[in-house]
């Protein structure tokens, strides 16, 4: 898939063309209930967030942070179904131009059925899906399920992979390639971890033309520090703090606050 046919791949290659970078933003569905969650997202798109990764709440969420697993087992106790993303999805999509694309883990998907979940992306208004916990070598269900539907598959890569993991990664994404900028879990930290910037230039020589930084960043400074090296900064840990919080209009002035690191820092003097 192009820049001309990729939603995702088109954002962040206008953003490039403007001197900066993407901004991406996290909330999982149905939390805190499906409505709000609708209303967050679209704050999301009407506060400087790019593109809109949008969480299916799963039972055993192995890699993210106590903010962000708090907030998804909040949603799953009131009863939310995989299906109910795909309403939230199209109530999304209804109402923003933003791309937005799916955050799952790969067993609800594949209990769904592959090939259904492509369909019923693609009728929600969907761009595509982040995978965290499938690698390249064993989704060929899903590259062909995308293939055939034009979805963008994002996979991600880590500081400790190596480079032919690293070169599997590029060559199967579409949309950009996911680096986790620090071993473990998601959720906001003081400082980015520097191996981001060492992993990005790592995927460049595998032949990366999009990548975003996600894991640990919470402030403008954190977003322009990683938009100086990547082609996007990732936030969830912090979006999901402010929305469990301070419901719509916390989401809404966290994310504006964030979208000023996709500007050039304004000179002290």
């Amino acid at each position: 898939m192009t820049e001309l046919t990729s939603p995702v791949e088109r954002v962040i290659a206008a953003r490039r063309e403007a001197g900066s970078g993407a901004l991406i933003g996290y909330l999982p569905a149905g939390f805190p209930d499906i409505p709000t969650s609708i209303e967050a997202a679209v704050a999301l798109a009407e506060n400087g967030v790019d593109i809109i990764e949008l969480g299916l709440p799963y039972s055993d969420p192995v890699m993210d942070g106590p903010v962000i697993q708090a907030a998804t087992q909040t949603a799953l106790a009131q009863g939310f179904r995989l299906r109910d993303g795909f309403e939230v999805m199209a109530a999304i999509t209804a109402r923003v131009s933003t791309p937005v694309v799916f955050m799952s883990y790969w067993n609800p998907i594949a209990q769904y059925g592959v090939d259904r979940f492509a369909e019923d992306l693609v009728a929600a208004g969907g761009a595509g899906l982040i995978t965290p916990d499938l690698i390249p070598d064993e989704a060929r269900q899903w590259l062909a399920a995308s293939e055939r539907t034009g979805l963008d598959r994002i996979f991600l890569a880590a500081p400790s992979s190596t480079d032919s993991r690293l070169e599997q990664a590029v060559q199967a994404s579409r949309g950009f390639v996911y680096a986790v900028s620090t071993m473990g879990i998601t959720g906001a930290r003081g400082d980015v971890d520097s191996a981001a910037k060492a992993l990005v230039a790592r995927l460049r020589t595998a032949g990366a033309t999009s990548t975003c930084v996600g894991l640990g960043i919470s402030s403008a400074d954190q977003v322009r520090e990683v938009l100086a090296y990547a082609d996007g900064a990732i936030v969830g840990s912090a979006l999901v703090k402010a929305l469990s919080d301070g419901g719509v209009p916390a989401v809404a002035a966290t994310a504006a606050a964030l979208s000023a690191g996709t500007r050039p820092a304004v000179a002290r003097h």
